[in-house]
C-alpha cells in the first residue's frame, strides 16, 4: 500500500506571517503522482517518491495543507496546518470579568489571561483538536496587556486546553481550576480521584488545563459558616498525605469524629493546590489556584469542608504565594532558559531571590500583576470551596527590598511589606470580611505588632522552650513570647504552636535527650507521655489561639528527619490502643474542650510566672476563677501556690477540693506533677482507657449477645455473621489487653455460638470483641463473683 508523508514542517500546525516562505517536503513509500493543495488549491505537483517545495503563506486565516499521493492504484494524503494571523481585535474586557475562566452561561465560556507584552494568543483544546484556529484567536484589551476570548461549549461539557502564546510558547492556564499532568496522574488512583478527566493524548503534550463548564455544582448544607472566633481558634495542622493511608478527602471525612471529639475547632491543611509531582509538602506551588488532585477530586474536597462546617470546624488553607516553581506557566511565560529562571521583564517573579530561605522563584508582591493574580487566586479558594482562611508561608518574603542572604536585615521593620499585607488584608476582607489571615513571619516585633494591629494572627514559635521543658531542661523554658500581652498587643494574635510541621518532635526528644535525676527519667516512654500532659495545662490555657500539629496529641515520636525531613511518615493509629498514649489524647482534649467551652480562657485579666522550673497562670472572669500549676523539674519541689483569693477551689483532674484560707498556701509537687484549679465545680474528665476509637460501638444486639451477663465462671457469646469469613473472638480487660481468645477461623454465614471459661479472671468490667471481615462488634461484660 501506498504511504504519503510530510516531513517538513514536522509539527501539526504552525503560524506564518502572510506572503512568509514555509519549506514544505513530503514523501512516498513507492513512486506516485504528488500534489500539494492549501486549502483545496492546487499549489504544485511532482512524480516520484518525494516533493520539496517552497509555500508562501496564504491570506490570514486558518489553512490546511494536503500532500496526496496517487499511484493509480491507491490514493494516500497527510495534512498539516498554518495559520496566518487576523487583525487583532482590540477590546475592553467586559465589566465583571475575572482572571482565568468565566462561565458566563451554561453555554459560553470566557478565558482571561494577562499576558503584558505578548502579541498574541491563541486557544488550543478539544474544541478545536489541538490545532490553532481563528476561532479560537484572542482579543486583547486597549493595554496590550490582557487577552480574552468568548466560546461556546456544550452544558456540562469538560473541555482540556492550553494557551499558544506568540507562536512558540504551549502552556497551561496560570489560573486553573484543575489540570492534567500526564507524568505523574497516572500514580493517582480511580479510588483518590473517581472519573478524571482524560488527557488529550496524541493531540498536545504538557500539562493541560481542564474547564467544567457546570463548575462541579454541590449543594451546601452549610451555606454560610459561622466562624470560631478567632482569638479561640484550636487548630490542627495536618498533611492529607500522612494523616491517613489513603491520602484522600473522602478518607479524611470519616476521621473528623476523632477531631472533633479532640477539641478541634479548625482544621489548618498543609498545601493542597497543584504541586509539582505527587509526593510532597506541597509547598512547591505550580498552580496555585488548582486543586491538587493526589487528595482527591473538587467534590470530595467541598464534601468535606462541609461537613467540618456542619460540626463547627473552620477550613484553613496552608498557601506558598512567596514563590512559584518552574511547572508553572508564572515562570515559563517569561523565561531565560539558558539560566534557568525568570526573565527580567517577568510581571510576577523576580529572576533572583530578594530575601534568605527562599526556594523556587521568588514573587514581586510590588507587582500590580501578582497582586491582581494573588487576589484572584485566593478569592476562589474562599467562594468555590468555602474556605475560612489562610495560612501564608514565608510571609516575610512578601517584599522587594533585597537582603541578599543577610537573616538579620530581612527580619528588620519593611514599611514596603507592611504596605502589601495591609493591600492584601483589604482585599480579601472585601469578599469574606471575617477570613482569618495568618502569617508564617517572625521578623522584629515592632513589625509584627504593625501587622497585628491591622488583623492578622502570627505564628508563635514556641517548639523550643516547650521542649526544654519538656525534656526537664528548665534554663531555656520561658513560656512568656507565648502570651500577647509580653509583646505589647491588645488583642490574643500569637497563634502559639509547641509542634508545627517544621520542627523536631517533643516526644521524640523527650525520649532521645531527655533529662533524669534517680528513678525519675523523662526518657521511659510513660514519663514523657506524661510530661507532655504537664505542657498541656500550660499550654492551651494561656489566651489566644492555639495550634498543635498532627499527632502530637498522642505523643508521635517519629523524628522530623526519619528518614528525611520530607518524607512519608507512618500515621501510627495503633498509637491510640496505648493506654499513656490515649491518656494524653484525653487530657489534651479536655484542656481544648475546657478553652473553648469556658470564657475565663478568653479573658484579658491574668497573669503568670512562665520562666521557672514550676510554672503558674492566674486566670480570673466574672464566671469563675483559674490558677494552674506545674512542676517542670525532675525533681520535687515545694513552693507557694499563690492563688488569686482564698476560699472554696476545684482541681479539675481529681474532682478534689481544697478551702484556701491563705493564699500563700505550699504545695509539695512530685516532678512531672499538675494541677488545675477552678472555683466552679466542672465535670471532673473521664481519662479512663478504651480499647480503641470505635471499640465501643455497643448496641450491636443484632450481630453479638452475651449471656449471663453479669457472669461468674462461663459466659456464652452469640454472634451473626452477615456474610462468611475470617472470625476472632477475644476477651479484653480495660487495659487492652487480651484475656481470652478464641481464634474462631473461617465461618460460614449465619449465627455462631462459643463460650468463654472465666477461670480466676478478677471481678470487673471486660469487653468482648468479635473481629470479622465485614466489620467489629463489642459489647460490655460484667465478670462478678
Amino acid at each position: 500500500l501506498l504511504n504519503v508523508a510530510f516531513t517538513s514542517p514536522s509539527v501539526p500546525f504552525l503560524v506564518a506571517s502572510q506572503g512568509a516562505p514555509i519549506s514544505v517536503a513530503a514523501t512516498a513509500s513507492g513512486s506516485a503522482t504528488l500534489t500539494l493543495t492549501d486549502n483545496g488549491a492546487t499549489v504544485t505537483t511532482a512524480t516520484g517518491t518525494a516533493l520539496n517545495h517552497t509555500l508562501v503563506a496564504g491570506g490570514p486565516g486558518n489553512h490546511t495543507v494536503i500532500i496526496t499521493g496517487d499511484d493509480g492504484t491507491t490514493v494516500a494524503a497527510d495534512t498539516f496546518r498554518y495559520v496566518v494571523n487576523p487583525p487583532i481585535t482590540v477590546a475592553a474586557l467586559p465589566s465583571g470579568s475575572k482572571l482565568g475562566l468565566n462561565r458566563i452561561s451554561p453555554t459560553t465560556m470566557r478565558l482571561v489571561l494577562d499576558a503584558p507584552g505578548k502579541s498574541y494568543v491563541y486557544i488550543l483544546s478539544d474544541l478545536n483538536g489541538y490545532l490553532a484556529d481563528t476561532a479560537f484567536f484572542m482579543r486583547k484589551t486597549p493595554d496590550n496587556n490582557t487577552f480574552w476570548k468568548d466560546f461556546t461549549v456544550t452544558p456540562g461539557q469538560v473541555v482540556t486546553y492550553q494557551y499558544y502564546i506568540n507562536g512558540s510558547l504551549t502552556l497551561a492556564d496560570p489560573l486553573s481550576e484543575l489540570v492534567l499532568d500526564p507524568s505523574n496522574d497516572g500514580w493517582i488512583s480511580p479510588a483518590t480521584f473517581p472519573n478524571m478527566p482524560a488527557y488529550p493524548t496524541g493531540k498536545t503534550t504538557g500539562i493541560v488545563s481542564v474547564l467544567d463548564a457546570d463548575g462541579a455544582p454541590y449543594t451546601w448544607q452549610v451555606p454560610n459558616f459561622a466562624k470560631p472566633a478567632a482569638e479561640n481558634l484550636m487548630v490542627y495542622e495536618l498533611l492529607v498525605r500522612d494523616f491517613i493511608a489513603a491520602h484522600d478527602y473522602a478518607t479524611l471525612l470519616d476521621t473528623l469524629d476523632y477531631l472533633d471529639r479532640l477539641g478541634v475547632n479548625a482544621i489548618q491543611l498543609m498545601p493542597i493546590n497543584e504541586f509539582e509531582g505527587n509526593e510532597s509538602w506541597g509547598y512547591n506551588p505550580s498552580f496555585h489556584m488548582a486543586l491538587d488532585k493526589y487528595y482527591g477530586d473538587p467534590a470530595s474536597f467541598k464534601a468535606f469542608v462541609d461537613e467540618c462546617h456542619v460540626r463547627g470546624i473552620a477550613v484553613i488553607m496552608d498557601v506558598a504565594f512567596n514563590h512559584a516553581f518552574s511547572q508553572s506557566p508564572l515562570c515559563q511565560m517569561y523565561w531565560d532558559a539558558t539560566n534557568f529562571k525568570p526573565l527580567p521583564n517577568n510581571p510576577w517573579l523576580n529572576p533572583d531571590a530578594r530575601h534568605p530561605f527562599n526556594v523556587g522563584y521568588d514573587f514581586n508582591h510590588e507587582s500590580t500583576w501578582t497582586r491582581r493574580w494573588f487576589s484572584r487566586v485566593c478569592r476562589y479558594w474562599m467562594q468555590e470551596f468555602k474556605i475560612d482562611g489562610f495560612r501564608f508561608d514565608l510571609s516575610k518574603g512578601f517584599t522587594q527590598v533585597n537582603s541578599g542572604n543577610d537573616v538579620g536585615l530581612w527580619g528588620q521593620f519593611d514599611q514596603s511589606r507592611i504596605n502589601i499585607w495591609d493591600d492584601y488584608k483589604d482585599s480579601l476582607r472585601l469578599t469574606v470580611p471575617n477570613c482569618y489571615l495568618i502569617l508564617e513571619h517572625f521578623s522584629e516585633n515592632s513589625e509584627e505588632t504593625a501587622l497585628h494591629n491591622m488583623g492578622f494572627m502570627l505564628w508563635g514559635n514556641h517548639n523550643y522552650t516547650y521542649n526544654e521543658a519538656t525534656m526537664g531542661f528548665i534554663g531555656g523554658s520561658n513560656f512568656e513570647w507565648i502570651d500577647y500581652k509580653e509583646r505589647s498587643w491588645n488583642s490574643p494574635k500569637v497563634m502559639g504552636y509547641m509542634e508545627s510541621h517544621d520542627e523536631e518532635r517533643l516526644m521524640f526528644k523527650n525520649l532521645t535527650y531527655g533529662n533524669s535525676n534517680g528513678g525519675y527519667n523523662v526518657r521511659a516512654l510513660n514519663t514523657a507521655l506524661a510530661r507532655m500532659e504537664l505542657a498541656g495545662n500550660l499550654f492551651f490555657t494561656i489566651p489566644g489561639p492555639k495550634m498543635i500539629w498532627q499527632f502530637g496529641e498522642r505523643g508521635y515520636d517519629v523524628s522530623i528527619d526519619d528518614p528525611c525531613r520530607v518524607c512519608n511518615k507512618p500515621p501510627r493509629w495503633e498509637y491510640m490502643n496505648v493506654a499513656a498514649r490515649q491518656r494524653l489524647y484525653k487530657v489534651w482534649a479536655a484542656l481544648m474542650n475546657l478553652k473553648k467551652d469556658q470564657p475565663v480562657f478568653t479573658t484579658t485579666n491574668y497573669y503568670h510566672d512562665l520562666a521557672g522550673g514550676v510554672k503558674r497562670h492566674y486566670l480570673n472572669h466574672a464566671s469563675m476563677d483559674v490558677a494552674v500549676f506545674g512542676n517542670f523539674e525532675v525533681t520535687s519541689i515545694t513552693f507557694n501556690a499563690d492563688f488569686q483569693h482564698t476560699g472554696k477551689w476545684y482541681e479539675y483532674w481529681t474532682g478534689d477540693s481544697i478551702t484556701v484560707s491563705n493564699t500563700a498556701t505550699q504545695f509539695t509537687f512530685n516532678p512531672g506533677e499538675y494541677r488545675l484549679y477552678t472555683t466552679v465545680r466542672l465535670p471532673k474528665p473521664d481519662l479512663s482507657f478504651v480499647l480503641g476509637m470505635d471499640d465501643f460501638a455497643f448496641g450491636a444486639e443484632e450481630h453479638l449477645d452475651i449471656w449471663p451477663n453479669p457472669a461468674n465462671d462461663r459466659v456464652n457469646i452469640g454472634f451473626d455473621l452477615p456474610e462468611a469469613g475470617m472470625t476472632t473472638v477475644g476477651l479484653y480487660d480495660l487495659t487492652g489487653r487480651m484475656v481470652r481468645n478464641i481464634p474462631a477461623g473461617f465461618q460460614d454465614q449465619g449465627w455462631h455460638e462459643t463460650d468463654f471459661d472465666l477461670g480466676t479472671l478478677p471481678t470487673g468490667n471486660y469487653i468482648v470483641r468479635v473481629q470479622h471481615v465485614a466489620g467489629t462488634w463489642s459489647r460490655p461484660l460484667v465478670v462478678a463473683r
